[in-house]
């Protein structure tokens, strides 16, 4: 007989959670619709039905009609934060996912989703089903049975949890699971508004409840127990006995449990093509359904971020004449319609297009005469892999008019290869020519290695993207699906599905070659007609020319470069640190008395908090573990030493797998240096990204971190390694863009800003700043303008709230420019819907109208340190830019390796040490003057390695 398994899910409870989980990195589709809940939702439903086979199952909803409970106390639940508008916007969608997968919704007047599945749990498990009630809520312990079981999916990441009645008593330590009303109504509940006593909280209520039984016994004995605890529960009884009522889930709503109503059945597979096709679940799609995603046409978001209409493409094989232009993108005023049924978009067998390969001389000749002729060139370089620095040549692809392409595959042997692209060398240093492509420094630096450089001004599509919407996808497929409502022909059509068995571009079928690169040629220089114009339109356009696309040829060189390793200082290095690590460990295992998996979290926190028992208050999270994370374990150090040996195993742990055993690894074999990938269009502040070793994320905080720089040195005996790097730029564009007297005048005056402040905020002389008055006031500069609060500060500095909060009032009064810009920056964004650099470098800001708090407060800090850190990333992209036109002007040997948040790197031969050091401090102050008078700083250093010269 087949198990009878009803999962029965707390839906809001499961929304929220959703939601939640992606805050920060929200999923936004081309209609600008946040599809958090949607696709966090999802993937909880799918788990479900995947890992743990339901037999039936049901989602049961609030409404908004009010219940008994809050006939009865107006209050109930009156505490909560209105929920975000994306989150009930979602709802709709949710719903109709939840009907795709024919799962049926339960909703109900009057009583809420607890009531529901308290009902249903009862009736189902009394037919002989077990019963998983899916929800994060402790409430539901007072439902649980050997039949009925709380289920707590695991959160980002972790695993669920499974709650019987041995497993709630432990929980709530109590003895019986009809004891878990009795809990709420002695202590109440903060989430719901469920008051409780007064003063009496969860220890309180567990010992009553061990020594009386219930909480009437409770009352009834109230006389009896003594002090201030049995005055607590005299006074409170009513609002106990108001609280157990407010917290008793009902069994007896009038809804029945039908075997066959609830059986989980086929998928209703055109309704969930529908709905994802409107919350762009691609991916999704295709996992679930075996079907790739048609988006719907008519909805979409234009690159200012408004939603607009636009009309359907009519379904023929019609396309673009050579006189007509692809449709603008304009805002509109009102939004499309919600629910729109998917419409095909173009692909290379739908649309008319003109591809053509280019293998004889004559053809290749031919198509260098037209390339002569046009002023904008796109193209695309196919290659045997994603590595430029390791990758062959497989082939060209030009485009100069829309739907129409050529390519050109190049041979195996590196001679003829040179021999062909010697062809076309110059076209690629011609500098009157406009190069445009999809992620240009890739191609750059395929042909850089083959010893091409290409001249002229840049298009990147990607970075043109960028600079108009920083946040988002941007891969070219997604760019034309979106803009120009096409789908481009797949890779894996191509080459194969990821993995051993798939090949190359060298090894695929030369026609579909062809088809695949001239497609991407075209379809960028599609791209960058619609991009261009809303560039201007935008005032992005001295961003764009001046500070991206200049830039583009400048990471090109950097990355050609590269930087050497130190290989024998490494593994010397690394046998130090695995010695270190091993005597940590011996020590963390002498100290508590066991040996264990010390890498183990769920290990670790068994044996500091329940053998160890360092923190009594300490409480397993949600995954079921205690937490024992870096700020967790940082509290704990003061408690017992074994902490500090844990922190210290962990570090030396981190340092030889992450890095000192890796980057050995990353060198190149051709150059002997390990050459990192700059990323301009992935932080939305504008900062770069490195990546491939990431040596943005290589540590400074400690010693042994710090001492990895020492591996990074020059190239030989007769070069030297130079740092420069701002001198606290951020707070002085704070300063600058708040136009604060008191701090601009510190920075003018050259004085120490930290000192300056501390004698501002204590009210003394600059001569009677005590360190403790500087650090206290170093914190506050760094931490005022990202939002930190006085428990913030109190936690970092290790004081009191009181004294937080007398230091940040006191700042403030201060400084009051600064409070000022910030309170005008956050007026700038409500009206604006986003905030801007100096150079223009834009942040959209769709939360910060939210109703609800903490998104609208995300947003708001957003606002205020985006225009900062983004004035700090145009400007030491500007300086870079200088540093390299000078370094070709001047014709130096020495060059610029490396760029590490405000910190240039650079390897320099001996002779021109000053000459470029001069250079460098002088361009970096240079790139981009601040308002109000307030100095840039550039400082430099010396060294046989990056840490010395640091």
């Amino acid at each position: 007989m087949p198990e009878k398994k009803l999962f029965l899910l707390d839906a809001m409870a499961l929304v929220f959670r959703a939601y939640y989980a992606l805050i920060r990195n929200p999923r936004i589709t081309s209609s600008g619709k946040n599809t958090n809940a949607q696709f966090g939702f999802t993937n909880t439903l799918m788990e479900l039905i995947n890992n743990r086979k339901p037999s039936h199952m049901a989602v049961c909803f609030d409404t908004q009609a009010p219940t008994e409970r809050h006939i009865e106390f107006s209050d109930y639940k009156a505490n909560r934060q209105e929920a975000p508008e994306d989150l009930l916007e979602a709802i709709p969608d949710i719903k109709a996912i939840i009907r795709g997968f024919q799962i049926p919704v339960i909703e109900l007047d009057g009583y809420e989703a607890d009531d529901l599945i308290g009902t249903l749990s009862q009736q189902a498990a009394a037919q002989g089903y077990d019963v998983f009630m899916v929800t994060p809520d402790k409430d539901y312990g007072q439902l649980v049975s050997d039949r009925i079981k709380i289920y707590k999916p695991g959160y980002q990441g972790g695993d669920p949890e499974i709650l019987g009645p041995s497993e709630i008593c432990a929980k709530w330590n109590i003895q019986d699971i009809r004891q878990v009303v009795d809990m709420l109504g002695m202590m109440g509940d903060a989430v719901d508004n469920i008051p409780g006593i007064p003063g009496v909280g969860e220890k309180t209520a567990a010992k009553l409840l061990a020594e009386y039984g219930s909480l009437e016994k409770v009352i009834e004995q109230s006389g009896s127990i003594k002090g201030a605890v049995g005055e607590k529960v005299r006074n409170g009884v009513d609002l106990a006995i108001l609280s157990k009522k407010l917290a008793t889930i009902r069994t007896d709503v009038p809804v029945a449990f039908h075997e066959e109503d609830f059986r989980l059945k086929e998928w209703d597979k055109e309704a969930l093509l529908r709905v994802f096709g409107l919350l762009e679940f691609r991916a999704l799609t295709k996992r679930l359904l075996g079907e790739e995603l048609q988006v719907p046409e008519n909805v979409q978001k234009d690159l200012f971020g408004n939603i607009v209409e636009v009309k359907t493409a009519p379904k023929s094989n019609r396309t673009f004449s050579e006189q007509e232009q692809i449709p603008a993108i304009s805002p509109a005023e009102e939004k499309s319609p919600e629910h729109e049924l998917p419409t095909e978009l173009k692909n290379i067998h739908t649309s008319s297009h003109q591809y053509q390969a280019c293998e004889t001389e004559d053809q290749i000749h031919s198509l260098i005469e037209i390339l002569k002729e046009a002023k904008e060139i796109c193209f695309d370089t196919e290659t045997t892999g994603l590595d430029a620095h390791e990758c062959e040549l497989v082939g060209l692809s030009f485009s100069t008019e829309m739907h129409k392409a050529y390519y050109v595959p190049f041979p195996v042997v590196p001679e003829q290869v040179q021999q062909r692209l010697s062809l076309f060398r110059p076209l690629f240093e011609d500098a009157s020519k406009k190069w445009i492509g999809q992620n240009l420094k890739f191609d750059l630096l395929v042909l850089k290695w083959l010893g091409v450089e290409v001249r002229g001004a840049l298009f990147d599509t990607m970075l043109a993207h960028y600079v108009i919407e920083a946040e988002g996808k941007r891969s070219m497929d997604e760019l034309s699906r979106r803009y120009l409502k096409y789908d481009p022909i797949s890779i894996e059509t191509v080459i194969g599905k990821k993995g051993k068995m798939q090949g190359t571009m060298r090894d695929a079928d030369p026609e579909l070659v062809k088809d695949y690169a001239a497609e991407d040629a075209d379809i960028t220089f599609q791209l960058k007609q619609v991009f261009a114009p809303v560039i201007i339109q935008s005032t992005m356009q001295r961003l764009f020319e001046e500070v991206e696309s200049p830039l583009v040829p400048v990471l090109t060189a950097m990355e050609y470069e590269g930087i050497r390793i130190d290989v024998p200082f490494l593994q010397t290095y690394s046998r130090q640190l695995e010695t270190e690590t091993k005597e940590a460990e011996e020590k963390v295992f002498a100290a508590s008395g066991l040996r264990f998996n010390l890498a183990s979290p769920k290990q670790l926190g068994e044996v500091l908090f329940e053998h160890l028992k360092l923190d009594p208050k300490a409480k397993k999270t949600k995954t079921g573990q205690y937490a024992t994370d870096e700020a967790t374990l940082q509290k704990l150090a003061s408690v017992s030493p074994v902490v500090e040996d844990i922190l210290t195993f962990r570090e030396l742990s981190k340092l030889r797998s992450t890095y000192v055993d890796a980057l050995p690894q990353l060198i190149n074999r051709k150059s002997g240096r390990v050459h990192t990938t700059f990323s301009q269009a992935v932080a939305v502040t504008g900062r770069l990204a490195s990546s491939n070793p990431n040596l943005q994320n290589i540590p400074v905080r400690t010693a042994r971190g710090r001492e990895i720089r020492k591996a990074f040195i020059p190239r030989d005996s007769n070069h030297i390694l130079l740092s420069a790097d701002y001198s606290q730029i951020e707070l002085r564009i704070v300063a600058a863009i708040s136009a604060d007297p008191a701090m601009c005048a510190a920075f003018i005056e050259g004085k120490d800003i930290h000192t300056a402040t501390a004698a501002k905020v204590y009210n003394v002389k600059e001569e009677e700043v005590t360190k403790e008055m500087r650090y206290k006031a170093k914190s506050v500069n760094f931490g005022i303008v990202y939002g930190q609060g006085a428990f913030g500060l109190a936690e970092n500095l290790g004081i009191s709230r009181t004294e937080a909060k007398a230091i940040i009032d006191q700042y403030k009064k201060e400084f009051s420019g600064i409070q000022r810009y910030m309170e005008e920056t956050v007026e700038f964004a409500k009206a604006n819907g986003y905030v801007q650099t100096l150079m223009g470098r834009r942040r959209w800001l769709r939360d910060i109208h939210s109703s609800n708090p903490t998104v609208r407060g995300f947003a708001e800090r957003n606002a205020i340190n985006s225009p900062i850190q983004g004035t700090a990333a145009d400007m030491i992209k500007m300086a870079m830019i200088r540093i390299h036109h000078e370094l070709q002007q001047q014709k130096l040997k020495s060059k610029m390796i490396l760029q590490v948040h405000d910190e240039l790197v650079f390897d320099v031969l001996h002779e021109e040490t000053e000459q470029l050091r001069a250079l460098v401090i002088e361009c970096m102050q240079s790139a981009l003057v601040l308002p109000n008078g307030v100095p840039v700083v550039a400082e430099s250093g010396l060294g046989n390695n990056w840490l010395d010269a640091h």
